[in-house]
């Protein structure tokens, strides 16, 4: 059997079937997402409420760590617990279409805020296209349409 692709960081990873490459592979992967954050092991280990020497052995891959000390590692990294889950084998990949939802709470260069107010946006967006509201109707303006009644606001012009 194949191993099954999966993100790492903006790049596609792949998860190894076999067991013993699996904790390898999780470790090389939490210590890549460390790196990327840049959090030392013994910061890491704080934040996570881990032992600096536990983290080391699981990014070793000589420790099976339990999905609760995953997501732990996960909120430290600021990266969704699914993500560490499916390095682990507990989850399987997700098929179909990515889930933005996910990659923008992944993303380390924005702040929490921000990522709150990304993910608001998209969902408003897929609401209302589920809705049908997604293209205005032949008799409905486009939204960025400036109204007739704003004396304050110049007409755009076309070329």
């Amino acid at each position: 059997m194949s191993p099954a692709p999966t993100r790492r960081g903006g790049t596609l990873a792949r998860v190894s079937t076999d067991p013993k490459d699996r904790w390898l592979d999780l470790g090389s992967f939490i210590r890549e997402q460390r790196g990327t954050a840049r959090l030392s092991l013994r910061r890491l280990s704080e934040l996570a409420g881990i032992s600096n020497p536990y983290l080391s052995q699981i990014e070793r891959g000589l420790r099976r760590p339990s999905a609760e000390i995953l997501q732990q590692i996960a909120k430290a990294l600021r990266i969704s617990a699914e993500t560490l889950y499916v390095q682990a084998g507990i989850l399987e990949p997700p098929s179909g279409s990515p889930d933005l939802t996910r990659a923008i709470m992944a993303d380390q260069s924005i702040s929490e805020e921000q990522k709150q107010a990304l993910v608001r946006i998209y969902l408003s967006f897929r609401r209302e296209h589920e809705d049908g509201r997604g293209d205005p109707g032949p008799d409905e303006p486009p939204a960025a349409t400036v109204p007739a009644d704003r004396s304050d606001v110049e007409p755009a012009t076309t070329p």
